[in-house]
């Protein structure tokens, strides 16, 4: 495995739309409902603007098939939530970011363990909040998708 590639960033605090679901495919069937409420608002136009976040939601466990995803999306004070869109106001806080193919090699998960035992062997120490993933083009089929994991760390 290549070297592991970290940058330090610091998320902003945000209004974000959410969206959860608990299934067997949690990331597909959240990522439509996302899609469906926010491209006819032109949410998804300007990822700058308005970058898309998503975690687990429950997190998946062994003895259960279904497990949860949650979306969010940043968005303007002017933009109202219906149907299944919550609103949250996100804190915002300092993160450890890699980047990973969904699908390439290493995988998702190894990438997240890695990033994991670079913050135990980092000056910084892990924070209780979600550790998120950012899909750099949330549009991109999942074959070609390339995702920046955030890690919540605290100095």
């Amino acid at each position: 495995m290549s070297k592991l590639e970290v940058r330090i960033e610091r998320l902003e605090p945000m209004r974000v739309a959410s969206v959860r679901v608990v299934s067997d495919t949690p990331e597909r069937d959240a990522w439509d409902k996302m899609r469906e409420w926010a491209e006819p608002l032109g949410l998804l136009i300007d990822i700058e603007k308005n970058p898309v976040f998503g975690f687990n939601n429950p997190s998946p466990a062994p003895d259960r098939r279904e497990y949860g995803y949650e979306f969010w999306i940043c968005i303007d004070p002017d933009v109202e939530p219906e149907g299944d869109i919550q609103v949250i106001n996100f804190p915002g806080g300092l993160y450890a970011v890699t980047k990973c193919s969904l699908l390439g090699d290493p995988n998702i998960l190894e990438t997240w363990k890695s990033l994991w035992e670079w913050v135990l062997e980092s000056k910084y120490e892990h924070r209780r909040r979600h550790e998120l993933e950012k899909p750099q083009n949330p549009l991109s089929p999942e074959e070609d998708l390339i995702l920046d994991l955030y890690l919540p760390i605290e100095e």
